[in-house]
């Protein structure tokens, strides 16, 4: 199959570019389906866990700072968090497809999605963007009322995001913001309310965010460079190991802040160690991703890119483990 430009030729079965191999979407979804789950990133699962992650973070961390402990409601909301990124992550992808369905269409590694390779139309994908979020909506309402405005809230930077890349060289802190909005989610529908520690981890997340992204964009830089497209990859060039140590010490820092704010209060000091000690083995995992890093090799920094789930998770489970003693 020909890619609209008329120049590259598409996988047949409809495959995207950089989806994982042999994943879920492709071996064993319904070909109706197929497009649209594309278009929800659902053959590329890790944004859906970097989306996830922070709001497994602020439920974590909440409930290890209460006194009172967890509930069961607790348990519902780190299920409801995990569905709805799932159905966010879908909605904001569809929608950054739309806006971006001209510039995807001339990168190589994008051309192959749905829209730009014809396999559904702007106005399909707008449909089934909104059916995404009507159903995530539904989830949220579960909610406390604190927790549902602030989710509502986190619409405007999912909005604003697909364009930043056209008036900035700095998209990736757009993507921070909604990204890790779970941060403060996550703390509020456990609490109804925000505090410190909630807005040290978010913007703890934000900087995660700067480093993976950033390391993600280098795939593109040759493309977005002839097109015209920003990054952060393009502003910082061959000295990104540099800026990528900022943004890695950035996040270590305000995570092991956020978990000491948060338990420092407690009877039970070893909260606060098990706090610190998930932004320690979370800054470990940065510090090899550094370690094997070539911005210069695509395949590298994709497989870095994605291992951030494996970051963000070891980080998760301490908080849990903190929000457990």
């Amino acid at each position: 199959m020909k890619s609209p430009d008329n120049k590259t030729e598409l996988p047949e079965d409809g495959r995207v570019a950089d989806a994982v191999a042999q994943n879920w979407v492709d071996r064993f979804a319904p070909l109706w389906s197929r497009p649209y789950l594309r278009l929800s990133r659902a053959d590329r699962p890790a944004g859906t866990w970097l989306l996830l992650l922070p709001c497994w973070w602020g439920l974590g961390l909440a409930v290890a700072a209460d006194p009172a402990g967890g509930t069961r409601a607790d348990v519902w909301i780190a299920i409801a968090c995990a569905i709805g990124a799932f159905l966010m992550r879908g909605a904001g992808c569809t929608w950054n497809d739309i806006t971006d369905r001209e510039f995807d269409a001339q990168v190589a590694r994008t051309k192959s999605r749905p829209i730009p390779s014809g396999q559904v139309t702007a106005r399909q994908a707008g449909i089934w963007m909104v059916i995404q979020a009507l159903v995530a909506f539904g989830i949220l309402l579960t909610f406390n009322k604190f927790a549902i405005m602030l989710g509502i809230a986190s619409l405007l930077p999912v909005a604003i995001y697909p364009f930043a890349k056209r008036f900035t060289w700095w998209p990736q802190v757009f993507l921070g913001i909604a990204f890790n909005w779970g941060a403060l989610l996550g703390w509020a529908a456990h609490y109804g309310s925000l505090d410190w520690p909630a807005f040290v981890l978010y913007l703890s997340g934000i900087a995660w965010t700067l480093f993976y992204d950033t390391i993600y964009a280098h795939q593109d830089k040759e493309d977005d460079a002839l097109i015209g497209v920003k990054s952060t990859a393009r502003l910082f060039e061959d000295k990104t190991p540099r800026a990528l140590f900022v943004f890695f010490a950035i996040s270590v820092t305000l995570m092991g802040w956020a978990a000491v704010m948060a338990t420092v209060s407690l009877e039970n000091k070893l909260v606060v160690l098990v706090g610190v000690a998930a932004a320690w083995l979370f800054g470990m995992h940065l510090s090899w991703q550094m370690r094997r890093l070539d911005v210069d090799n695509p395949d590298i920094c994709l497989y870095l890119f994605r291992s951030n789930r494996d970051a963000g998770l070891i980080a998760a489970m301490f908080f849990g483990i903190s929000a457990l003693m």
